[in-house]
């Protein structure tokens, strides 16, 4: 039984790890003390249930009734909340109510016995399965027919395909029986690999055949997949939980309002928010996972003045730039092809009203892919649901008739099995359209191209960043916000590096003129992704950087694909650094052009870091981060941290030391660990925007907040925008930020020195070339010492 349950609000920040075999709950629970020192108010971990043999992230759970034995079992786990609020940290918990594992059959008690005894089975209604349509298909063979079986035997009362077993039913197998005549007795069929987009009878998540969907919507398996994560909260275990992919559920706000009734803690979802749109009101949760914020925050450092030059660019290079048909050439094939086993499924319930199967299915995917948000929540948001009919019958003016009646049919059972299954499936088809396959297609500046992003408004100019951050405080001031996550495209100090593009488009673009003829990928938009990845995240070695390449082409499907891979353009991809060193004047070039995005990439990043650790919400730090970080898409962002590097340097600076902004990271580490501090001691409220005053007034980005015992502004953050204009204006100048009014001087915590009146009235104004001498950001705090 674990201590008393001490920590029942939310955090003031989070630290995010994830774990697997080489970071365990022991390991875990040893970098705790660390993260204390840090700042952070709460450790934020991975799934910790049991999932499949191997996995290295845990959303692939196949036992939701315990810890994973493979991070340390449940007395690690306990061990490590105790250890964690011994320390006044709080425990956060990330969960995955929406599937489950089906690779290994024989790992996961429940789908084994579902394949086992078929809709007979105890476990039958926790899987949404088609069992009206015949036997449960399983795509785990190289092709159909005869041959593809001929690996397939019987041993240890298990039907046998090479590594793989499976369960036999019942009765259905004597010593001597043709093995394939057993095969067609069971409640399965192994079928080639190729038949699970379109043919599966049950659903899955996203288009991953070995993730089957459950469905926590049923009472009974809410309680069976939440028990071991309630008796967290009941013990006081867990202090909050992240709930994965809220939009694959079938009733998100009634799954939620059953979570909170009976966790008493803090509940953030992971939801991705389109511009302007809000979560639905009677969800019981704080917020979001943040990626909302993360497009606020990194949006305002890029320079919206460069568009044209970089969207002729892309034109020149041949690269599309019209985003919404780009989006929706990837959303309908998303619904067309990779999730068409869903689309048949709905179309087979639709009213039986004149269309014949095929145009069922064409309109069913036409509506899919025509949502402006990831999915609507009936009856709630009917405002989504009629934008997407609108939108569909517009595109598509001969599947009207069809479009009426689902609309029909929707509207008058908002529950039912349409308007649930469509709600469902929208939001797989935008994830994987749009993040997954678009964002791979318009590289015009991939620094747009982030989960939660728009890539069409370009930047985030600062009276809209002010007006969100406003916006947040106001309506969800205990939601999370995040610049960096496992599954962000690529870190925020790519994305800061990248924003400096934008203030030298046209030097960037006669680069990449000139670049390209002589060492091209094999592919116009891949191409341009891979000059900004190069610049983004250089020096970057050739695994990393070819790794990545190949997931961009065969999500974006220009020239090969997961499923139709081509040997030759993908060598022309596995050969590209080595034709990039063998030009050596190119490979200068590339160098020289990429270290002049150093140092003001460090400015934007340490810039955004200390805007969002002291924002309005609760913000989630991921791992590593805390010094520079260069990392691209998953799994490039999951690799291992150098933790004992971290706690050395942070060592030396609570010896005092204020390190300079070079290659070390150390000045992140500094940021990083004076604003948490700042934020734990002064629990910051309310929002401010301040406002500049003077020749590079645009520059700066400043907000004031209310801290604890104070009832007049006493917190101060002010950052520097667009560096590389700025410098090349001449700096600062005479640029001023007025502090708000009140007793006491103004400290800046990053430096220690104390800002004196430099009006008549007492009143101070910091001026921005001696307050950002040292740092492009300062953290200032009225009556505090600096940060010891």
């Amino acid at each position: 039984m674990s201590a008393e349950r001490t920590f029942h609000s939310a955090p003031t920040s989070t630290y995010r790890l994830q774990l697997r075999p080489g970071l365990t709950l022991d390991d875990a629970a040893g970098l705790l003390d660390h993260l204390r020192r840090l700042g952070v108010g709460a450790v934020y971990l991975s799934p910790i249930l049991t999932a499949a043999p191997g996995s290295d992230h845990g959303y692939d759970v196949v036992d939701p009734t315990r810890v994973s034995t493979a991070l340390g079992g449940p007395e690690a786990w306990t061990a490590l909340a105790d250890r964690a609020h011994a320390l006044g940290l709080g425990v956060i918990v990330d969960i995955v109510p929406n599937h489950m594992s089906v690779a290994r059959p024989d790992a996961n008690p429940w789908w084994w016995d579902v394949l086992a005894h078929g809709r007979d089975s105890v476990y039958a209604r926790c899987f949404d399965i088609d069992f009206d349509s015949g036997p449960i298909l399983l795509p785990v063979l190289g092709d159909d027919g005869r041959a593809a079986l001929e690996g397939l035997t019987i041993a240890d009362g298990h039907l046998v395909h090479f590594d793989q077993r499976f369960p036999l039913a019942p009765g259905t197998h004597t010593p001597g029986d043709d093995v394939e005549d057993v095969h067609r007795r069971q409640h399965y069929r192994l079928v080639s690999w190729r038949r699970g987009d379109g043919e599966l009878t049950y659903r899955r998540f996203f288009d991953v055949d070995h993730l089957a969907a459950v469905r926590v919507e049923e009472p009974g398996v809410f309680d069976a997949t939440h028990a071991e994560i309630l008796r967290w909260g009941s013990e006081g275990l867990a202090d909050g939980l992240r709930v994965d992919h809220v939009d694959g559920l079938s009733d998100p706000g009634g799954y939620l309002r059953r979570l909170a009734e009976r966790f008493d803690g803090w509940i953030v979802v992971e939801k991705i928010l389109a511009p302007g749109e809000t979560l639905p009101a009677s969800w019981p949760v704080a917020g979001t996972t943040g990626y909302d914020a993360l497009r606020e925050i990194c949006g305002v450092f890029v320079d919206p003045e460069a568009e044209p030059v970089l969207t002729t660019l892309a034109r020149d290079h041949g690269v599309a730039t019209d985003v919404t048909a780009i989006d929706a050439q990837a959303r309908g094939h998303a619904a067309g092809e990779l999730l068409r086993a869903e689309v048949r499924r709905i179309a087979a319930l639709l009213p039986p009203e004149g269309a014949d199967p095929r145009q069922a299915e064409e309109t069913v995917a036409e509506l899919l892919a025509s949502f402006d948000v990831y999915r609507s929540y009936l009856p709630e948001g009917e405002g989504a649901w009629a934008r997407a009919v609108r939108t569909a019958a517009d595109r598509r003016p001969d599947l009207q008739p069809v479009l009426k009646g689902i609309d029909r049919a929707v509207r008058a059972e908002p529950h039912g099995d349409i308007a649930r299954r469509v709600q469902q499936t929208s939001g797989m088809v935008v994830a994987m359209g749009t993040e997954n396959t678009a964002f791979y297609r318009g590289t015009r500046f991939v620094a747009l191209n982030e989960v939660g992003g728009e890539p069409d408004a370009f930047g985030v100019d600062v009276a809209a960043f002010h007006a969100a951050h406003l916006r947040r405080e106001a309506t969800e001031p205990h939601t999370m916000t995040t610049l960096s996550t496992h599954d962000t495209k690529r870190s925020e100090d790519v994305r800061a590096r990248l924003a400096v593009l934008s203030e030298l488009p046209g030097d960037f673009a006669d680069a990449v003129r000139r670049w390209s003829p002589r060492a091209p990928l094999p592919e116009a938009a891949l191409d341009l992704l891979g000059w900004q990845t190069l610049l983004g995240a250089w020096p970057i070695d050739d695994e990393r950087l070819v790794d990545y390449l190949l997931k961009a082409a065969r999500e974006a499907r220009l020239g090969t694909s997961w499923t139709d891979q081509d040997p030759d353009f993908e060598d022309r991809i596995r050969s590209w650094p080595d034709r990039l060193r063998a030009d050596a004047d190119l490979y200068a070039e590339v160098r020289a052009f990429a270290e002049t995005l150093t140092a003001p990439g460090w400015s934007n990043a340490l810039g955004q870091k200390a805007v969002h650790l002291l924002g309005p919400g609760v913000p989630d730090v991921y791992q590593g981060t805390e010094l520079w970080d260069l990392s691209l898409v998953d799994p490039d962002n999951r690799r291992p941290v150098d933790h004992d590097a971290r706690a050395r340097l942070l060592s030396r600076i609570e010896a005092g030391w204020r390190p300079p902004v070079d290659a070390t990271g150390a000045a992140k580490l500094h940021v990083v660990r004076t604003c948490l501090q700042a934020r734990r001691d002064l629990d910051p409220t309310g929002y401010l925007p301040l406002t500049a005053e003077g020749p590079a007034a645009d520059h700066a980005l400043a907000f004031a907040r209310t801290t604890r015992g104070s009832h007049d502004p006493a917190l101060a953050v002010v950052a520097t925008r667009l560096p590389l204009t700025l410098a090349d204006a001449g700096g600062w100048d005479d640029t001023v930020v007025p502090l708000p009014s009140g007793p006491g001087p103004w400290t800046d915590l990053l430096t220690g020195r104390t800002l004196v009146p430099t009006r008549m009235d007492g009143l101070v104004t910091a001026r921005l070339a001696e307050v950002l001498d040292h740092y492009p950001v300062a953290v200032l705090a009225r009556n505090r010492p600096p940060v010891g």
